[in-house]
């Protein structure tokens, strides 16, 4: 019996040098990236934009946030549920993360950082500001090839303005024993798009359209790309969201920087150009951020697929 060997995520390298917008190969690479997203939602992107030693100090402020005692922690609290402060909680014992809201401003980043240190922390706050710009730029870069892709730059050119974005510095315990511990239990992501990058430690798994569980191996100079569930509603059900959880083993804790992209006091609609005859209408036109405010109601939380019962045709 031939061994079935597991399918691995799309790796498409968005590094600077590979990327030349007046040639034939940039809407080949346009189209290869809406192709991973449609097929996965998601991929494995090689960026060049953050530098070793910016990435390096941004895991290591990390850590130093995680060091904090829980109740100096327990203060960043958000109006936007699971933005703030998640840990010690029994279902996921293994998980702890803190959100940073409009963490590539300045203000944002400061404000986070007086609450978590009062007398101050530059280097964190520079860090997280300019690592966060980094990736930024990596969103404008994918977000430009996917509308490329469809030709619905000027329905984006209307949305591109009200994108906010959240860091979400994330740790996970190893597991203890032999057997794998759950880290995250499944779900989809609430956002527009999201940007995941890790310290050495795997432990990300995707969902394929299948139901087979891929285990996500990158290295800590790549990126996965993950569409989010107003993303999927925005493109008509083209790209779906996918389902991910986190599998921890016994080697040891694992950091993840999440950068969360979307969009606030803008009213997201399907644009004309995505639906035919073919493509039906899938999704009323939503606010993302009410959007996030419903799954977690009871509701929310039932739905098979809370953007489809939120806002689904």
């Amino acid at each position: 019996m031939g061994s079935s060997t597991q399918p691995k995520l799309p790796v498409i390298d968005l590094s600077s040098k590979s990327l030349n917008l007046n040639s034939s190969s940039w809407v080949t690479k346009c189209d290869e990236v809406t192709r991973a997203l449609e097929e996965y939602g998601c991929f494995i992107a090689l960026y060049d934009g953050v530098s070793s030693e910016l990435r390096d100090a941004t895991f290591l402020a990390s850590q130093e946030l995680f060091n904090l005692p829980t109740e100096v922690k327990a203060l960043n609290i958000t109006k936007t549920p699971y933005n703030g402060y998640i840990g010690q909680q029994p279902m996921v014992p293994l998980y702890e993360s803190l959100g940073i809201e409009d963490v590539n401003t300045k203000e944002g980043a400061e404000s986070f950082t007086k609450l978590m240190w009062p007398s101050g922390n530059q280097s964190f706050s520079e860090s997280v500001v300019m690592y966060s710009k980094a990736v930024v730029e990596l969103d404008k870069i994918v977000m430009k090839m996917i509308v490329k892709s469809y030709g619905i730059e000027e329905n984006y050119e209307s949305i591109r303005g009200s994108t906010t974005y959240l860091l979400k510095p994330t740790k996970y315990l190893r597991a203890q024993g032999d057997e794998k511990m759950l880290g995250l239990r499944e779900h989809t992501d609430k956002s527009f798009m999201t940007y995941l990058h890790q310290d050495e430690v795997n432990g990300l798994e995707i969902k394929t359209k299948d139901g087979e569980w891929i285990e996500v191996d990158y290295t800590s100079s790549s990126f996965v790309v993950m569409a989010g569930d107003a993303f999927m509603a925005w493109t008509n059900g083209r790209i779906e969201s996918p389902t991910h959880r986190v599998m921890m083993t016994a080697d040891k804790d694992r950091y993840v920087l999440g950068l969360f992209a979307s969009i606030r006091d803008h009213i997201i609609e399907v644009p004309q150009q995505l639906v035919d005859e073919n493509h039906p209408l899938q999704f009323r036109p939503f606010d993302n951020y009410k959007y996030m405010q419903f799954y977690y109601t009871e509701e929310g939380v039932k739905a098979e697929c809370a953007i489809r019962t939120y806002c689904g045709v």
